[in-house]
This record gives C-alpha cells, sequence and structure tokens, in this order.
C-alpha cells in the first residue's frame, strides 16, 4: 500500500485531526536541522514543502533553470525524501525547480531518481507538469478567452510564440487526482501553493475553507511567527479550526502574528482568489493556545463559478550588463538626477554615432531612487550612494561596450561645483561592470478561462 493511500484508509477508518508539516518555504535555501527533526519526530501525515514562485522574476522561467544550487536543491530533497519514506507518509512538492516549467521539472525528478537510486529508496512517484500547450493558447487568444490582470496588455499570438516557457498554475485538482491514485510522492509544475497542503484534507473531507486557510498560512514554514523565520511549521485540522506551531521553539505563533500574515502577498487580507475558488476570512479568529500555539478557526470557502488558470510565460529580451559605483561627493549626490541622463546621452553619442540607438540604459541611485518608487520631498540628502547603471542590448558583446564606456565618462564627468577632476564615483571592485546574461521580463501574466482545468496538468506516475 502506498503512503498516501494508508493515510486516507487510516483517517476514513478513525477519523481524527491531521498534522501537516511546512517543511520549507522554498525548497533549496536549506531547511534548518534541529527544527525539521522535530517536525518528524510528531509524525506527521504528510511533509508538504514549496519550491518556487514569481517572486525570483522572469529570468529563471525564462531561462528554464533552477534559481538554487543543485548541491543545496538535492540536499534538501533528500532530507524531505528520507523522512516521507521512513515514517511512509506523503511528500508532496509544488513549483518544481523555482519555476515549474517542463525544464525544471524533469531537473527534480532527476534529482529524486538519483537520491532513490543513491538510498536505495523505491516509492510510487507522481509527476504532474504545468506547461501549457502553446496551439491551446493562440486559440484561447483568439476566442476571447485569455483575460489581463495587474495592469498587463492584452496578451497577443505572437507573446504566446516568442515566450520561451509558459507555465499554469494549478489549484488542488491534479493534487487530488495523485493522491486519490495512490502515490508515496508528488511533484508538481508551477502549483498554488495552496494545493500542496489543502489537497489531501480535501479529499478526506476536512471543511475546504479551513484548509485552505491553514494551506496559506504553512506553505511559508515559521514566516508567521515572532520572530519570523524558515523553520518547519506543524498544522494539526480538525473539523474545526487548526493550530500552528513552529517546530523552532525560539519562534512563537502568535494570533497577531498569525493574522497579521493574511496580507503576505494580498492586496485584500479578508478575500484570497484561488483556481479553484475564494477563500473568505471575515470571520476567521485567532485564538492563543498557549505563548506559541495559536488556534485558528471560521474562515470559509466558496467554489468558483467558472474556474481560471493563471499564466506565466517570460520572453527574452536581450543581453544584460551592469556597472556598479558609488560617491560620498555631496555635490555630485545633490545633482545625480540631472548629471546621470547628460552622461547616458553622451555615451549614446559615442557607442552610436549616426546608427539608430539598440540598447536601454538607466540609473538606480540607492539612497535616492533605487528602493522606493516614490522619494519623500525635503528628505535630506545622504551622506553617499550607490549607483547601479544596467544596460540591456542585443548582445553580451554590446552590452558590455555600453557600460564600459559608461563608466570611463561617469568617472570624468564634469557638472556645476566639481572640486576635481577624477574620483567623483569609487568602484566597489574591478572591473566595476558585470555581464549578467540573457534577461527577460514576464511577457505572459494572463488570466485563462476554461471549463476543465484539471485537464490541462496531465498526472504522470512512475515507480522507482
Amino acid at each position: 500500500m502506498t503512503a498516501a493511500a494508508r493515510i486516507i484508509a487510516e483517517l476514513r477508518r478513525t477519523p481524527r485531526p491531521i498534522r501537516l508539516l511546512g517543511a520549507s518555504g522554498q525548497l533549496g535555501y536549506g531547511i534548518p536541522a534541529a527544527s525539521f527533526k522535530a517536525g518528524i519526530d510528531r509524525c506527521p501525515d504528510l511533509i508538504g514543502c514549496d519550491m518556487g514562485s514569481i517572486d525570483i522574476g522572469p529570468t529563471y522561467l525564462g531561462k528554464g533553470e533552477m534559481a538554487t544550487s543543485p548541491e543545496a536543491t538535492r540536499r534538501d530533497l533528500r532530507r524531505v525524501l528520507l523522512a516521507a519514506r521512513q515514517l511512509d507518509i506523503p511528500l508532496v512538492i509544488g513549483t518544481a525547480g523555482s519555476a515549474g516549467a517542463g525544464p525544471h521539472l524533469d531537473a527534480t525528478l532527476a534529482m529524486l531518481r538519483d537520491i532513490a537510486r543513491l538510498d536505495g529508496l523505491h516509492f510510487r512517484m507522481a509527476a504532474i507538469r504545468a506547461d501549457i500547450p502553446r496551439r491551446l493558447l493562440r486559440a484561447a487568444v483568439r476566442s476571447g478567452k485569455v483575460t489581463s490582470f495587474d495592469g498587463m496588455p492584452a496578451l497577443t499570438e505572437q507573446d504566446v510564440t516568442e515566450a520561451a516557457h509558459i507555465v499554469g498554475q494549478m489549484g488542488m485538482g491534479p493534487f487530488r487526482k495523485a493522491l486519490e491514485s495512490g502515490i508515496d510522492v508528488i511533484v508538481a509544475g508551477r502549483a498554488c501553493d495552496t494545493a500542496i497542503f489543502a489537497s489531501l484534507p480535501a479529499v478526506l473531507g476536512f471543511p475546504l475553507g479551513l484548509a485552505m486557510h491553514m494551506a496559506k498560512i504553512i506553505e511559508c514554514g515559521s514566516l508567521c511567527c515572532v520572530p519570523g523565520g524558515r523553520d518547519p511549521i506543524l498544522a494539526e485540522l480538525d473539523h474545526d479550526g487548526f493550530v500552528l506551531e513552529s517546530m523552532n521553539p525560539d519562534r512563537s505563533a502568535t494570533p497577531t502574528s498569525v493574522a497579521a500574515h493574511s496580507l503576505y502577498e494580498q492586496s485584500d487580507p479578508f478575500t484570497m482568489q484561488e483556481p479553484d475558488g475564494t477563500l473568505d476570512l471575515t470571520h476567521a479568529r485567532y485564538q492563543a493556545v498557549d505563548n506559541r500555539r495559536t488556534r485558528v478557526s471560521g474562515a470559509t470557502w466558496r467554489d468558483a463559478a467558472r474556474p481560471t488558470i493563471k499564466l506565466e510565460g517570460a520572453c527574452k529580451i536581450g543581453e544584460r550588463a551592469v556597472l556598479l559605483c558609488g560617491s560620498a561627493d555631496p555635490r555630485f549626490i545633490g545633482q545625480c538626477k540631472a548629471l546621470l541622463p547628460n552622461v547616458a546621452d553622451l555615451v549614446r553619442t559615442l557607442v552610436c554615432e549616426e546608427l539608430p540607438m539598440d540598447y536601454t540604459l538607466r540609473f538606480r541611485v540607492y539612497g535616492i531612487d533605487g528602493v522606493r518608487m516614490v522619494v519623500p520631498e525635503n528628505e535630506p540628502q545622504p551622506g553617499e550612494v550607490f549607483i547601479m547603471g544596467e544596460c540591456i542590448a542585443p548582445t553580451r558583446e554590446r552590452a558590455a561596450e555600453v557600460v564600459r564606456t559608461c563608466k570611463q565618462f561617469l568617472l570624468h564627468f564634469g557638472y556645476p561645483g566639481r572640486l576635481s577632476t577624477a574620483g567623483n564615483v569609487a568602484f566597489p571592485f574591478t572591473p566595476p561592470e558585470v555581464s549578467l546574461g540573457p534577461a527577460y521580463r514576464f511577457s505572459v501574466y494572463h488570466l485563462l478561462h476554461v471549463d476543465d482545468a484539471d485537464s490541462l496538468f496531465p498526472v504522470e506516475i512512475e515507480t522507482t
């Protein structure tokens, strides 16, 4: 009997609360060993791990590469796999390989197969692909079944064709299908974080509002605690609520810290949209069990009248190079907003001459406008600033040419009140120009309206 079949049969035969361990908010960056062991010692019924998101930007999706190092990723995968097999409980991984496209899923599966071979493990594994067929998407664009949100322009067939990879963010359906098929391990492509943890409770008939609320919190590990952190977290879910406890004794899940987590990645702290429906937290309650644990109740769920799938795709826009430098000259700092565009104009005359401009060059000044969109008026001038010049050009060589030229003329650029002819900026190391490789942007970030969302995400089962 597989791990999923065993747990489902056990809880149906003898109903009790279900224990779920959120092992990692993003697998591949390390799992604290002591707190993970504490979680395993509590005998959870499932180990869940989110492995990615769009927080890392479009490049990893576009390039088909992991954001995490291979060594750290393999170490984390081995840790959770060995624990799940030791306890004979399901291991569920979502958004495999950082971005969840085909190359990311395949790389994760290859690591798991290799770990199984070296450690002599045998198990039944479900892989769920999230790549959306281009032909289907082009047809959906033509028929008006793709809509924009978050200020994105309307999706075009050309956008679909030019994107390096396009994935859809799956909900619970494919996970439930895999669990009910009898598996030990699930590895999914791009997926909603909640689906990793809510699917097994949904199969067992726990209230979906409570299961989804719990899942939304524990997918981040102990981030909901005081102090927040990435240690594993344990949730115990019954039919009336759930209790949260960090597996690090130095972290406390308090009513305030847990409630505040409702603001995480949400514009509305009371209503959260998922592919399968809407989570309503209007009547959620947060009560202290003791000084480290909080019990949560009251969340409700509304099924979607018609499911939607969030699409994510990235296209290459060129090659990126950056120039890194700083300044402590108050005259330079006071004039840099006007000065830097003048430097960019001078660079353009030097590298383009009579040819059209084939690159973009922009500056961020950390200390003035590098992070914030709007700088408060009358803010005191900082004593020093860090400057990053970014060039995106058709080729690596062209991008390097632009930032190297920029370096030389920024160093010696004249401005009113300048006291020295050099040394107006300082470089933290040499060379201060860095080629970062291909640059990507999110060209697909839209909603796909479908009649059967689960059919887009095939479940493939293998035995190692």
